[in-house]
């Protein structure tokens, strides 16, 4: 089953998921003449809607049983989120029925002249680096969009009636899981810190999922020349061959690598002669916000660009242009001489660790559910930083525990609430313990389930407080 050409037609699949991806699978499918059965262990009022919707369209839909196969399933395409440990994977693979991903049918669904992929993952800044990456395309004149774990789903794109000369695709490490067949132009694994390995079972199972990403490349396998889990995974990648190991680095560049030399991003890579030259893409300046980690986004979405054959000048005018979305390092407001900044997003330590990288001093905002996390390191690496720390969440004792450890001169605010006031308390509790020319740096280091329905809504409650205390300062 590699392309749109294979027949469809009677084919008798289980869409494991009533969620957005597992509702544009079934429709396509659908489409295609396969005989569709959605299941979802949910049966609330919008499952019901949803389900509703589906069967008027004649896919099938089973709620309160995601546990039993249905009879005669010869493919069952899964939500990313779903655990390979699910009892309806056992029963798929008792069946001998693969189970694949969203991802894995969009790939099976392109066209023979089917735009490229240029993938993205990593623990973290993968949707920021899809994005510059989407900007930069679409500065060279490239019809382009960004898609898969951002966005529209990315079956929907696949089969839709525009047509792109190539595609931005971010990837999580679910999907990957699920996706064997992927085989992209060129790839990026961004960074590798634990994350998601209640999922994944292991810190290596989770850094092999990531990996799929560079299987089959054929132009470029770009990797983190400062974390070399990312290199150890394109040194173990099957790639076509002439396929290129491309680094970047927040340093100098090597040949074959990008990096930054005196406020400039340079490419070593996609030029002539990289054992002595450099081609200038972009100042530090272009990329907004310009903290490192965002840096580092800018210089693996223009690698990957590069990949693709764009112009510098390209390069340049994408970076300037992109914006990343909000709850990521986004500067509020300043207050009484404070700036405060809403970076909701890091929701794990990998992420709150950069996050604090590019302030000094910082009152902290911290705190959620940990999701197995320590946070030892992370502490232990941003100490100095920190001029105090207002603690939130189900799970806030265990940033206590490591402040004691290994901050115990920090100030520390235990905001034992989880009423709907609680972020405005923690706002008002950072701004006593901030000076003139400090940063309110909201960086969880925690999801926000426990008090939140996501990071949109804390970081929204978070800008909501800021403004509030504005204007009691006015």
């Amino acid at each position: 089953m590699g392309s749109r050409q294979v027949s469809w037609q009677g084919m008798k699949v289980t869409v494991a998921g009533l969620g957005v991806s597992g509702v544009s699978a079934a429709r396509a499918l659908a489409g295609l003449g396969a005989e569709v059965t959605v299941v979802d262990g949910g049966d609330s009022d919008q499952h019901r809607a949803r389900a509703a919707e589906l069967e008027r369209e004649d896919i099938r839909v089973r709620l309160g049983d995601a546990e039993t196969l249905p009879a005669g399933t010869g493919l069952v395409v899964t939500s990313p989120g779903w655990q390979p440990s699910s009892p309806l994977f056992a029963a798929a693979a008792a069946a001998g029925v693969d189970v694949v991903g969203d991802v894995e049918i969009a790939w099976r669904l392109r066209g023979p002249d089917a735009a490229p992929w240029l993938a993205i993952t990593g623990t973290n800044g993968k949707t920021t680096t899809t994005r510059m990456l989407a900007s930069i395309l679409s500065a060279a004149g490239l019809r382009t969009t960004a898609v898969g774990n951002i966005g529209t789903p990315i079956i929907d794109v696949v089969l839709g009636d525009e047509t792109y000369d190539v595609l931005a695709v971010e990837l999580s490490s679910y999907q990957l899981h699920w996706a064997p067949s992927l085989r992209a132009h060129s790839a990026a694994v961004l960074n590798l810190a634990p994350d998601h390995l209640d999922w994944h079972g292991s810190m290596e199972a989770y850094a092999a999922d990531k990996g799929r990403v560079y299987e089959g490349n054929t132009v470029a396998c770009v990797y983190n020349a400062e974390d070399k889990a990312t290199e150890h995974l394109v040194r173990e990648a099957d790639v076509e061959e002439g396929c290129r190991a491309i680094g970047f680095t927040l340093g100098t560049p090597g040949p074959s690598q990008l990096g930054v030399v005196d406020g400039i991003l340079v490419d070593r890579a996609f030029v002539q002669n990289r054992q002595k030259n450099a081609q200038e893409l972009a100042e530090v300046s272009d990329v907004f916000p310009p903290a490192p980690h965002n840096i580092a986004n800018a210089l693996a979405a223009a690698a990957l660009a590069r990949a693709f054959g764009v112009e510098p000048k390209a390069v340049r005018d994408g970076l300037k242009a992109f914006r990343p979305d909000a709850h990521r390092i986004e500067h509020v407001a300043d207050v009484a001489s404070v700036a405060y900044v809403d970076d909701s997003k890091a929701t794990n330590t990998h992420a709150a660790e950069a996050s604090l990288a590019a302030y000094d001093p910082i009152v902290w905002i911290a705190g959620g559910l940990a999701k197995g996390a320590s946070f030892d390191e992370l502490v232990q690496r941003s100490a100095k930083r920190l001029r105090g720390v207002v603690l939130i969440g189900a799970e806030r004792h265990l940033i206590a525990e490591a402040l004691a450890r290994h901050a115990p001169e920090v100030p520390v605010v235990d905001l034992d609430r989880t009423d709907t006031g609680a972020m405005s308390a923690a706002v008002r509790e950072a701004a006593g313990l901030a000076r003139p020319g400090d940063t309110v740096l909201l960086a969880p280091a925690c999801a926000s389930m426990d008090m939140f329905a996501n990071y949109n809504k804390r970081g929204e409650a978070f800008a909501e407080a800021v403004r509030e205390l504005a204007a009691g300062r006015a």
